[in-house]
């Protein structure tokens, strides 16, 4: 993968426009974003009287320093693609949080929608971070025609799962 902007990781200075290994980002972004993404979750849907202050600290923190690593690892343009997966997102959010809420007897609509906001951000980002592993790990980001197909396939896959969720429901 190309750095879009200059990053240190493990003390090793890196420059806009280097080359790494996808090993040295997903792994441990997917792991640590796993986490804080499921401690959110348990804080919005499963505590009992989170204050919603402290779930948006918490969160909203984290979710910052993420874009902000966003922006630097993979750039503005990939990071519009977030949007892309938020608008996306929205319908794969409702299904398959929904989902899991309704393994604990819950659904979204007995949380107020200011508690969503959390769980709903860590997804998108989480997505986001998927799609770009799925890029780089099959080679597409340099080559538009496997681009295309990849971000087809995406999408397609995507919304065959949130519409079996969504229908399983």
């Amino acid at each position: 993968m190309k750095l879009r902007s200059a990053i240190t990781i493990n003390g090793k200075p890196y420059q806009a426009g280097d080359e790494i290994s996808g090993w040295m980002i997903y792994p441990f972004f997917l792991f640590h974003m796993g986490i804080f993404g499921l401690s959110g979750f348990f804080m919005a849907y499963g505590a009992k009287d989170v204050p919603l202050l402290f779930l948006y600290l918490h969160g909203g923190f984290a979710i910052l320093i993420y874009v902000a690593f966003y922006f630097a690892i993979f750039g503005r343009d990939e990071v519009k693609w977030m949007c892309i997966d938020a608008a996306l997102g929205l319908f794969g959010i409702y299904s398959q949080i929904g989902y899991l809420l309704a393994r604990f007897g819950k659904k979204l609509s007995d949380y107020p929608v200011a508690v969503d906001v959390v769980p709903f951000g860590y997804y998108i980002l989480y997505t986001f971070l998927l799609r770009q592993a799925l890029l780089d790990f099959t080679g597409s980001h340099d080559n538009p025609d496997r681009k295309r197909t990849v971000e087809f396939v995406y999408i397609g896959a995507s919304v065959l799962v949130y519409g079996a969720l969504w229908l399983h429901r």
